[in-house]
């Protein structure tokens, strides 16, 4: 069974959206990626820091779910990394109202012996520096992936891209690779981010999609229309889990590949958003999974005739 090491946040949310609100439940962008990728054949493990006031019972959840919980440092004397958020209703806008970094503005990541040699590395979104610390421990990894955002490009931009040009895969919604890459075309704009070192960018798109980019090569993939959405909290993470943990049982890392788990991650963030937090992907069966897979075959699959003219 092929290793994935997951980088990234394990902290409580409080998510407000039209249709109801939390308390302080279970999110950060390392959770929801293991809980996605725990769906596929692969030996997990995160790397992140909780503070003392984390439950035990998540990291017994995390552990039922066969994810190694050895790279959690727990800071007793500390708490755990909040966030607090109010979506429009549209869905597509959020309004941070509260983030508390607490532990994790001293993180320093502590990769555990057994993973070093990780096949696959998904590097959550966090501080660049720390994803550095990361990468600087590993070894002999087949496929790093980078997950990040505009708050980096704003802030540390530099260091970001100093583990840009480290990485096999960077994954980034429309809005960022624009920023990036200075292009508004996201053709141009994908280019522009593989001169700066990943072979293959993945443009995020919300609910219209995904869109792959290597070379000359391009792929789309629709989001599946759903009828309702409640929480979009994590879609994005779970996107990221879905694709690495498909790549990571696979362990083939092509272009066709990636095609295959581009809607491998599309599908299970199709459920994430359907719940509050993580509560739809903790109990989410594989018979289910497979099932909505071949809805999105028939989304994808269609054979285009010509005219005679």
């Amino acid at each position: 069974m092929n290793k994935l090491l997951i980088v990234g946040t394990v902290a409580f949310d409080a998510i407000e959206t039209p249709f109801g609100k939390t308390d302080k439940i279970l999110g950060g962008a390392g959770t929801y990626i293991a809980l996605a990728a725990e769906k596929y054949k692969v030996d997990s493990a995160i790397v992140s820091v909780v503070g003392g006031d984390f439950p035990n019972e998540y990291l017994d959840l995390f552990r039922r779910k066969k994810i190694n919980t050895q790279g959690i440092e727990i800071v007793q004397d500390g708490k755990t990394f909040f966030w607090s958020g109010r979506y429009h209703h549209d869905m597509n806008k959020r309004d941070t109202l509260d983030t508390q970094l607490n532990v994790l503005a001293d993180f320093r990541p502590k990769v555990p012996e057994a993973y070093k040699n990780a096949e696959v590395v998904m590097l959550g979104n966090l501080h660049p520096a720390v994803q550095m610390s990361v990468l600087e421990q590993v070894e002999n990894s087949s496929l790093i992936i980078l997950d990040t955002m505009n708050f980096w490009m704003d802030q540390t931009l530099e260091e970001l891209k100093e583990v840009i040009a480290k990485v096999d895969v960077i994954t980034i919604n429309d809005e960022e690779a624009r920023q990036l890459s200075e292009e508004y075309s996201l053709v141009k704009a994908a280019r522009k981010i593989q001169e700066m070192g990943p072979k293959f960018v993945v443009i995020k798109k919300g609910e219209h999609g995904a869109l792959l980019f290597h070379q000359d090569q391009m792929f789309f993939s629709p989001a599946l229309p759903l009828e309702e959405v409640f929480d979009p909290t994590g879609a994005g993470d779970t996107f990221a889990g879905g694709f690495a943990g498909y790549l990571a049982e696979t362990n083939d890392f092509s272009f066709e590949n990636m095609k295959s788990a581009i809607i491998h991650g599309s599908n299970l963030a199709s459920f994430c958003v359907e719940k509050f937090g993580t509560e739809k992907m903790l109990d989410l069966e594989r018979n289910i999974i497979k099932k909505r897979l071949r809805l999105f075959k028939q989304l994808t699959q269609y054979e285009i005739k010509e005219t005679n003219s």
